[in-house]
């Protein structure tokens, strides 16, 4: 089965992206579902999801504070962030996202 990083719609997007919208928080959350096995430096967040490093600074903090993100430690100067896997609203935006890619899956099947 194709992941959903490889399988994007023609506007090169992933099905999360092509729902929501691609307003920074929502390309945030993408990537950070995407490979929520990893933690990351916000450098790198900006970077992968396509926001810029001052955008995600804007919003960061209330992913934090509503326990979307956790810091999970750190390296030389910067401190590394992962999805919050634990909390229950996250994981029903993991299960919703699997839900969506599957099935825009099933309907290029379906078209084809």
């Amino acid at each position: 089965m194709k992941s959903k990083k490889c399988k994007r719609s023609m506007k090169n997007e992933t099905t999360f992206i092509e729902i929501f919208g691609a307003n920074p928080v929502m390309k945030v959350l993408d990537f950070l579902i995407s490979f929520q096995l990893f933690d990351y430096p916000l450098t790198e967040i900006a970077k992968n999801s396509g926001v810029s490093y001052s955008t995600l600074q804007t919003f960061w903090s209330n992913l934090e504070r509503n326990n979307i993100v956790v810091k999970t430690r750190r390296v030389g100067k910067s401190d590394l962030y992962k999805l919050n896997t634990k909390n229950p609203a996250v994981q029903q935006l993991i299960k919703l996202d699997w839900n969506l890619t599957k099935g825009a899956e099933q309907e290029e099947v379906l078209a084809s």
